[in-house]
């Protein structure tokens, strides 16, 4: 039978799909790309904000139709369903399977109650080694710790996927070199909080030290970590950071706001103060450091005082990367009991004033780059054919622009060449190879 998957969401996601792709294909299952060809349609889905529960729920109703075809069995899975499981199948009876996140110990008996036991059995678990990388052949995600256990106010993450636990890394080190050996050149290291790694399994943290370990590793060339919570990075990861050529200089770092009385409502470990002084560190003791981060506007209880406090900071600092999100009030969360909600049209203002601030401090950071030399990693042409499109250490995929380097040279793609940045253009760079 033929499987095509949807995965909807953030990166960490993607890795339980790519993993539950792994099990249908060693339980010899053909995965197609196309759903009009599909037997099995598999939906991965994110329930971590309105938005995301509204696209999952449209997926599954878009994928349903294909049941009408050739679609034997519609598969859900994923976070929206582990919150919503009951109401789910009440409310898309198209549906044939819903797994929840925390039913995945024993997911292969739940396909299998469906479709029957007529394969053989190679695996029945979800494992790293065995998943399969859909981002292509250069770079993959690596998941080091899984669930939170901040416990910020206005996130659903805790009631999801529970406290934060963190991977062996030993069994992290043996996925990477798994990856280095079937050619992948980049690794992103993720979890919901990459800096508290380690200290539920070690008693402290250690990033640090398991990204010393992972440039020991041949093969790899780019290494970057994301979603780096302030409070914990410290000197120890900064002093690796600095002497690993292999480690992106690249600071991922969610900071939601810089009002300390927003903060605190948030249940965030860090304050203004001291958010501003680890920003000031890090482009001291790195210059040629990119700092991207988040802000969210309209917290329940955000005067316009706090607002105009983030406005403010967020165009003193001038960071590389930015992106905001309005509140989004989420089921069983503290937030949504908070009784000073902000008005809609309050939130999508401020939202557009920061989107907009940080659309200049773009251009203007962009502009920067002209005349300078980076070294790229290659990655495909361009539809027209007369560039490649690339990425340098300052981009993460999918999240932040791209390079356009102007190339003639066929087959480099997957390649490092270093180039000169000759032109701004919106949020991408336009280069030529040196």
């Amino acid at each position: 039978m033929n499987v095509g998957f949807v995965s909807l969401g953030c990166s960490k996601n993607l890795l339980d799909t790519e993993m539950t792709i792994g099990l249908f294909k060693n339980n010899n299952f053909k995965i197609v790309n196309d759903p009009s060809n599909a037997d099995i349609i598999v939906i991965n889905t994110c329930g971590f904000i309105e938005p995301a529960k509204e696209e999952a729920i449209n997926t599954i109703l878009e994928m349903a139709e294909y049941k009408k075809d050739k679609c034997k069995f519609l598969i859900v899975m994923g976070c929206l369903v582990e919150r919503y499981k009951q109401e789910l199948i009440k409310a898309i009876p198209e549906v044939d399977l819903f797994i929840k996140y925390s039913e995945y110990e024993n997911i292969w008996e739940q396909i299998e109650s469906i479709l029957g036991k007529a394969n053989t059995k190679s695996n029945t678990k979800l494992d790293f080694m065995d998943r399969v990388v859909t981002t292509g052949e250069n770079f993959a995600y690596l998941r080091i710790g899984e669930g939170c256990s901040n416990n910020c106010t206005y996130c659903a993450i805790p009631y999801i996927r529970g406290k934060y636990i963190s991977r062996k890394i030993e069994d992290i080190l043996e996925e990477a070199k798994m990856l280095a050996n079937s050619g992948i050149k980049e690794l992103i290291v993720i979890a919901q909080d990459t800096t508290k790694y380690g200290i539920d399994l070690y008693g402290e943290p250690k990033l640090a030290d398991l990204l010393d370990e992972l440039c020991k590793i041949d093969g790899i060339k780019w290494i970057r970590f994301l979603y780096a919570y302030p409070e914990t990075i410290n000197d120890e990861l900064l002093e690796v950071i600095k002497r690993n050529e292999k480690i992106c200089k690249y600071f991922d770092i969610p900071i939601q706001h810089i009002s300390d009385k927003v903060l605190k409502r948030m249940n965030r470990q860090s304050d203004g103060k001291s958010i501003r002084n680890l920003i000031k560190k890090i482009r001291n003791e790195i210059p040629e450091a990119i700092i991207r981060t988040t802000v969210m506007v309209g917290f329940p209880g955000e005067t316009k005082e706090d607002f105009d406090e983030l406005y403010q900071f967020v165009k003193d600092a001038k960071f590389d990367r930015l992106g905001a999100f309005s509140y989004s009030k989420e089921d069983g969360t503290p937030a949504a009991r908070i009784k000073i909600q902000v008005h809609p049209m309050t939130k999508k203002s401020r939202y557009n004033k920061i989107m907009e601030l940080q659309q200049q401090i773009s251009k203007e950071v962009s502009n920067k780059y002209i005349g300078k030399e980076l070294e790229v990693l290659l990655e495909e042409r361009s539809f027209d054919g007369k560039y490649y499109i690339a990425r340098s250490y300052m981009d993460v995929p999918d999240i932040d622009g791209v390079i356009f380097v102007n190339c003639e040279d066929e087959n480099l793609e997957g390649e490092f060449i270093n180039v000169k940045i000759t032109k701004v253009q919106d949020y991408d760079l336009i280069a030529e190879k040196i």
